[in-house]
């Protein structure tokens, strides 16, 4: 299957242009993504275009001042992309035999950052999908605890 992307980087996507593409089930995955964010940290979301012109357009979500993942737009899909750096690594190791064949192998292949760290893009199509994003975020960064946590 193809995941189109949104790539005219002179034109960001309006929120029912996003949804359009997206699909029902892309979109809905994607709103309870943020709706996880939004009840276990301090969330702020930008329209970014970020790394050139193959990701295209997505959000940027921030925990206070703290970068979480970027995710970006896709037919039928989103995809996450995380930064886990080297302190991330041993909480990722400690989780990984929990978590999905499909994480695993992205934790394996992953783009290197610093000494044991790296880039993660997890393509969300569905609900499992979806599970080890989130338990990924976790790891990023901890869910505020004044936050309402689901």
């Amino acid at each position: 299957m193809m995941y189109e992307r949104l790539l005219d980087k002179n034109n960001p996507p309006a929120e029912n242009f996003i949804s359009e593409l997206m699909g029902v089930k892309g979109y809905t995955l994607l709103l309870q993504f943020e709706d996880f964010l939004n009840h276990n940290y301090h969330i702020s979301r930008e329209m970014k275009f970020p790394f050139g012109n193959n990701y295209g357009w997505g959000y940027k979500y921030s925990h206070k001042s703290s970068h979480l993942c970027y995710a970006f737009f896709e037919s039928g899909a989103f995809t996450i992309t995380l930064q886990l750096g080297d302190n991330c690594a041993p909480q990722i190791n400690q989780i990984l035999p929990g978590l999905s064949q499909k994480v695993k192998e992205l934790w394996q292949n992953r783009y290197p950052c610093g000494e044991q760290g790296g880039w993660i893009h997890y393509r969300v199509t569905d609900s499992d999908d979806l599970n080890d994003v989130l338990e990924l975020v976790k790891v990023k960064g901890k869910p505020s605890s004044s936050q309402k946590r689901i």
